[in-house]
């Protein structure tokens, strides 16, 4: 899950994206209100933590801006305005979620797994292409086989499950190289020119050698399309 934190508190940022990160997630800052409206204009965020207490206003104003952006993803405010009306406040405004600080980095995970399994007008939760099966709020993906009587769990490095979620969720379609490297990097990673290409190997490989009933298929120029095999 690609997810922007907006928190003006440099350590705790640094601390709840490091726990993040450990978590499969890829996770941008943005220290102001102003830095996160860019960002969730110019980047898809499938979730925004968004602090109420921003040195340039009331985080939630972010909220609004998405809604009229069009801008489709779900908040979860993490605020230390922890008392009951601010809560109800931040939920009837269009928060999915409120975690009063200090939380617990556990609750806090679980509490991103949860928000991730509601929809959010994407698409459908489950993704079937060839043999896989892909959760998409758990990330977790199965080898369909025999009728599912001998199906198995599989198992990706972080940025090679997020490779083949953002291939699997567009099938049969072109994805191009700068979607799949927003969805793998965060704006402040760096990477290596070449580093796509050694990642869509490595994933080709472990399709192939799983017999996934898949391919990735290279569009010169433009990106990749991933394929059922016949």
């Amino acid at each position: 899950m690609r997810i922007l934190l907006v928190e003006d508190d440099a350590d705790l940022s640094e601390a709840v994206r490091r726990l993040l990160r450990r978590e499969g997630h890829v996770v941008d800052l943005a220290d102001s209100l102003r830095m996160a409206r860019a960002a969730i204009t110019e980047h898809p965020y499938e979730l925004v933590l968004l602090d109420r207490m921003l040195p340039d206003g009331e985080g939630t104003a972010l909220i609004f801006h998405a809604r009229e952006a069009r801008v489709r993803t779900r908040f979860l405010i993490l605020s230390a305005l922890g008392d009951i009306h601010k809560r109800v406040e931040g939920l009837d405004l269009g928060a999915d979620d409120y975690i009063v600080k200090p939380f617990e980095p556990d609750e806090l995970c679980a509490r991103i797994r949860a928000v991730g399994r509601r929809p959010a007008g994407e698409g459908p939760q489950t993704i079937e292409c060839g043999n896989l099966r892909l959760d998409r709020a758990s990330r977790d993906i199965v080898a369909i086989a025999n009728g599912e009587s001998k199906s198995r769990p599989l198992v990706f490095p972080r940025r090679e499950l997020t490779l083949l979620q953002t291939l699997l969720e567009r099938a049969g379609r072109v994805v191009t190289r700068e979607t799949l490297e927003s969805a793998m990097y965060g704006y402040d990673d760096l990477f290596q020119s070449n580093t796509l290409e050694s990642h869509v190997s490595r994933l080709r490989k472990h399709l192939a050698e799983e017999d996934t009933g898949v391919g990735i298929h290279t569009v010169r120029g433009v990106g990749y399309m991933l394929k059922e095999q016949p």
